[in-house]
C-alpha cells in the first residue's frame, strides 16, 4: 500500500480568484480574472483580464461575486473550471460597478 502511494504523482489543482460578470447560463458561470504585468517596453503596469467559465452546482454565485476557480476535467467545451467558493459577497452597487467596466 505505501509502495502504491509513494509511485502515484499529487498534481497540485491551479486555482484563481475573480469576479463573475455573467450567471445567465444554468449551473455556469462567467468569471474574469485581473492580473498586472509589467510592459516590455515601458516598464509599465497594465492591467491584463481573462475570462473563464466555471461549473457553479449550486447556481448560487451573483454577478460581481469575488469567487475562487479551481482547475478540474472538462464539463463541457469551454468549461475546465469549477467554483470552489464565494470569496466576497457583491451588493448591489458592487454589481452595478461591475458591469459598468471595460471589458466585461
Amino acid at each position: 500500500m505505501t509502495e502504491q502511494l509513494a509511485t502515484q504523482t499529487v498534481r497540485r489543482r491551479s486555482s484563481k480568484v475573480g469576479t463573475v460578470t455573467s450567471n445567465k447560463m444554468t449551473k455556469a458561470v462567467v468569471v474574469r480574472v485581473d492580473r498586472t504585468v509589467a510592459h516590455r517596453r515601458y516598464k509599465r503596469f497594465v492591467k491584463r483580464s481573462a475570462r473563464f467559465l466555471a461549473h457553479d452546482e449550486r447556481g448560487e454565485c451573483r454577478i460581481g461575486d469575488r469567487v475562487e476557480i479551481v482547475e478540474c476535467r472538462p464539463m463541457s467545451a469551454r468549461k475546465r473550471w469549477r467554483v470552489r467558493r464565494i470569496v466576497h459577497r457583491a451588493g448591489a452597487a458592487d454589481a452595478l460597478v461591475a458591469l459598468a467596466e471595460p471589458g466585461s
